[in-house]
């Protein structure tokens, strides 16, 4: 892995694999859900949309046809403290990408028309996950610890408040956080840091951007920063459909977190696969859900720890049951040597094959350069082994004493 920083803050990370013949490039920029005010709900997903309608070189169409053209990919996301545009193509036309990304990033136009136009097309990509009784589950989860704070709000925002966002809320969100001193590229595959660089660099003096007001990267988003919470413990909404979905868990580990891989392991166990416990207890034994499994995710400064199913309406109060069950059971050391074996080479099975694509490499370097935090995979690997059954039993218990939330989304009375 090399890293640079260019002239302007630009950070470059790359990492050549090699026997490849292609590679993903992405462009990440440190902005989320998080970083927008009430009235703002949704305006960073909005402008990740917007990044993809034109800029004073290229159409949209021609941001299009760009990628097509040579048998790539490209995308975007946006999270709750970060958004990122990616492409994967073959290694021969990493020069256009490179130019085509930071083009869309550094120039897009934001024209009223395109935002108007896209307002109806974020609507219906809010309607698609109302429509999905797992994705509102979800939601209503991080609203069940959160409340209404920039932590426990849609990332995609509401109808409404997509409704409400003019142009001028979008233009000045793209104007405070889109910078150089805030862009991370990232790149793997087959590819060269120093031609990498030079190709950044060079887009970049053809940009609207000012590379000559700073020298060196914008902070980091501080894990020091105060979570705002308004704890709500349970959301139950009903909706027209067969089967409820139930999520319970709580506020947990950041990114940083010295105890990351015992949570790694903790919910594998619980409900990383078909042999994990609430599988097997759940859905082999009482034959009580179709899916369920267990998870955790972070950020700077605090994280999520949730368990899943979708099942009966008539059986929620016992599989909630059951799944608290299973982290008492660890809490108090029932468990095996070769349970604990078994989801170890889960996971180190599943982070050596999921480095197998460029994608995935790409994204690690980029979360890597958020976080502040870079583990090599075998330094990862190694950590995993590391786990023991006293770390698991004492992080089980933290668990345990965490305030519990809970989400259920059900089918009408």
């Amino acid at each position: 892995m090399s890293r640079s920083i260019l002239p302007g803050g630009i950070r470059v990370l790359t990492e050549n694999v090699p026997g490849t013949r292609s590679a993903t490039i992405g462009l990440w920029v440190p902005v989320g859900s998080r970083d927008e005010t009430h009235a703002q709900g949704g305006a960073a997903h909005f402008l990740e949309h917007l990044l993809f309608k034109g800029t004073r070189n290229r159409s949209a169409l021609d941001l299009a046809t760009a990628f097509d053209e040579v048998g790539g990919e490209s995308n975007a996301a946006t999270a709750k403290e970060s958004t990122h545009y990616w492409a994967r193509v073959l290694d021969d036309d990493i020069p256009m990408a490179v130019d085509t990304l930071t083009d869309m990033v550094s120039s897009s136009l934001l024209r009223e028309e395109d935002i108007e136009t896209e307002r109806g097309v974020i609507l219906d990509e809010l309607a698609m996950a109302e429509d999905s009784p797992a994705e509102v589950a979800q939601e209503a989860f991080f609203r069940a610890i959160y409340g209404d704070t920039p932590v426990g709000r849609p990332i995609g925002g509401s109808p409404e408040s997509v409704r409400a966002t003019s142009p001028e809320q979008i233009r000045s969100l793209y104007s405070n956080h889109y910078g150089p001193t805030r862009l991370i590229v990232t790149a793997a595959g087959n590819v060269s840091h120093d031609a990498i660089c030079q190709m950044v660099d060079k887009a970049l003096d053809e940009s609207n951007w000012n590379r000559q007001s700073a020298d060196s990267p914008s902070p980091r988003r501080g894990d020091s920063m105060a979570t705002e919470t308004d704890f709500l413990g349970s959301v139950y909404e009903d909706r027209d459909i067969e089967q409820a979905h139930i999520l319970v868990g709580g506020e947990w580990l950041k990114a940083n977190d010295s105890l990351r891989p015992v949570s790694t392991v903790l919910t594998t166990i619980l409900g990383g696969g078909m042999s994990s416990r609430l599988f097997q207890e759940i859905r082999e034994k009482r034959g009580l859900a179709y899916t369920t499994y267990a998870f955790d995710m972070s950020f700077s400064d605090t994280g999520v720890f949730g368990m899943y199913a979708g099942c009966a309406p008539e059986n929620i109060t016992e599989v909630e049951k059951i799944m608290w069950g299973e982290v008492e059971r660890l809490a108090e050391g029932d468990l095996s040597e070769s349970e604990l074996i078994r989801a170890k080479g889960q996971l180190r099975g599943g982070i050596a094959l999921g480095m197998e694509d460029s994608a995935s490499r790409m994204s690690r370097l980029g979360r890597s350069e958020l976080t502040g935090r870079f583990v090599s995979i075998d330094g990862a690997l190694a950590r995993i082994e590391a786990v023991c059954k006293e770390d698991l039993m004492q992080l089980a218990s933290d668990a345990l004493s965490i305030r519990r939330a809970k989400a259920v989304v059900s089918p009408s009375e």
